[in-house]
């Protein structure tokens, strides 16, 4: 018998509270139906940053997958982009690996074979394993010594293990920590900072760049944008670390662990008003006042136009983009907006802009896209007439769309104007087509 798509409402999820999350927001609670958005998350190496491109991040590094011809076949896209060429290594794994776990004993050799046939010497090699090695209860820091040892290089673990991915270490969390973990002690300088949390760098005209200046911040790094390994290397001369992801939490906790960087957390947000308190609170940690108004009045000035065009727009707010559904749902429906659909995974920290929404728009939808029902869904009524996020626009794929998922992070006033910016033009071409 057919069914509907299970959704609650934000007043619903309010009142029930963030420890009484219904099972439907909890992969581990039932099947996981692979929609758009769980196939990009089950398999994060398929595309965005996930796992495997993460891994590359170090430069003049190189990967080595160890896995079933199964796991390893979704690396084939990254491996054709330009970027990536020489990048990426095979050791396949077959059915007697897996029964009797002799793969470990060739990935020494394998990792050495490989140095040995390139030209130049790699950085570092980061091996990447599957949810088979956790199965297997792999040692994979033991492996990786041994693998040093053989090529007489750095060689680290990069886990892609789905099975951990509502653990308290995350393979994305985890990656994070690997790829700082080889810089070593150096002497602090009070004019440098590291950014954390992305593998590629904020959007150029980001006014975080602008206001760091304003702060007496000379150097900047960004991991992405280290051009060598001594580059990379100098990360460790910062005075101090501005966590830009929850992702990077450990990675920053292990900065200040071992290198004595302590570290700052912003948090990505589409609420001017909120992006502007939470510089004004930055600012008195450090002990400056940002002049940060002609950045805000810019992404207010993209807000209004938009409003002006298309003041009835009710947007879908997925969460395969560049933001917290949540955060950014809220922040659309505080200018005005309506958002009668959000898809989101529910967590502890985001519970808190859905106390909010639950004020101020308490009927608003909640689907979880990991739901099995949601093979069911129908958005014939539900009042949408454009989508943030490639989940939200597959779902609604008759109306216009931002997939806002681009490499490139947007992040502050910078990121509020350019998704104003191209939800306008969005909607543009859609009014232009035939």
């Amino acid at each position: 018998m057919m069914q509907d798509a299970f959704f609650c409402t934000v007043g619903e999820l309010a009142a029930m509270g963030r420890e009484n999350i219904p099972p439907q927001f909890i992969s581990g609670a039932h099947l996981i139906y692979s929609s758009p958005a769980t196939l990009a998350f089950n398999s994060p190496g398929a595309e965005g940053f996930g796992v495997k491109r993460a891994g590359l991040a170090i430069p003049d590094s190189i990967m080595l997958i160890v896995a079933p011809g199964c796991c390893g076949r979704n690396t084939s896209l990254i491996s054709s982009m330009r970027e990536y060429d020489q990048r990426f290594f095979y050791l396949m794994m077959d059915e007697t690996d897996i029964v009797t776990g002799r793969h470990l004993k060739k990935i020494p050799k394998a990792v050495k074979e490989i140095c040995d046939s390139l030209e130049k010497k790699p950085s570092v090699v980061m091996i990447c394993i599957t949810c088979v090695d956790a199965l297997l209860g792999t040692d994979m820091e033991r492996v990786c010594r041994k693998a040093q040892e053989a090529a007489g290089l750095p060689v680290r673990p990069c886990y892609m293990y789905a099975l951990t991915r509502e653990g308290r270490k995350p393979p994305m969390v985890h990656v994070r920590q690997s790829l700082y973990s080889l810089l070593e002690p150096r002497k602090k300088k009070g004019n440098v900072v590291n950014l954390l949390g992305f593998f590629s760098p904020l959007v150029d005209d980001c006014e975080l760049y602008d206001l760091l200046h304003q702060a007496g911040v000379k150097t900047i790094h960004e991991i992405s944008a280290c051009r060598d390994y001594e580059e990379y290397q100098t990360m460790s001369e910062a005075n101090f670390n501005l966590v830009l992801h929850p992702e990077a939490r450990f990675a920053a906790e292990d900065f200040h662990d071992r290198l004595k960087i302590p570290f700052i957390e912003l948090t990505r947000l589409y609420q001017i008003d909120k992006i502007g308190s939470q510089y004004r609170a930055f600012g008195k940690v450090l002990g400056v006042t940002f002049d940060d108004q002609a950045a805000a009045e810019s992404a207010q000035k993209a807000v209004d136009a938009f409003k002006a065009q298309y003041p009835e727009t009710a947007f879908a707010v997925g969460e395969c983009m560049n933001g917290d559904a949540f955060e950014l749902s809220l922040a659309l429906v505080r200018y005005g907006f309506k958002v009668p659909e959000i898809y989101g995974t529910i967590t502890a920290e985001n519970f808190i802009y859905i106390k909010q929404l639950a004020a101020i728009s308490p009927e608003t939808r909640v689907y979880s896209n990991m739901e099995p029902t949601m093979l069911y869904y129908d958005g014939g009524n539900s009042g949408v007439n454009m989508a943030i996020g490639k989940d939200a626009a597959y779902y609604h794929q008759n109306c216009p769309n931002v997939m806002w998922n681009q490499d490139r992070q947007p992040y502050g006033y910078a990121g509020v104007r350019r998704l104003f910016e191209a939800l306008t033009e969005a909607e543009n071409r859609w009014e232009e087509q035939p």
